[in-house]
């Protein structure tokens, strides 16, 4: 999600539209953000809040946590095609 134009978030409205487009119907306490090591993840909360969805969670490990432990489940991208 590119929450950013021209080093500015975007207007509320556009970003409550993107964000809703990409969720659908799921309530906004059930997205769960994520990224590499958590920092581009806090960023995507604060867009949230700013698009009025409450009650985004953070997995704080993020991807850097969870592919240390090879039992948990992983998909590749190429493997998604």
């Amino acid at each position: 999600m590119l929450n950013l134009d021209q080093g500015y978030f975007k207007s509320s409205e556009q970003l409550h539209q993107e964000w809703r487009d990409l969720m659908g119907d799921v309530p906004s306490t059930e997205w769960v953000q994520q990224c590499g090591s958590g920092v581009t993840a806090c960023h995507n909360l604060l867009a949230m809040e700013v698009a009025g969805f409450k009650g985004g969670r953070l997995y704080a490990g993020s991807w850097s946590e969870w592919c240390s432990n090879t039992s948990r489940p992983m998909v590749l991208s190429s493997e998604l095609a």
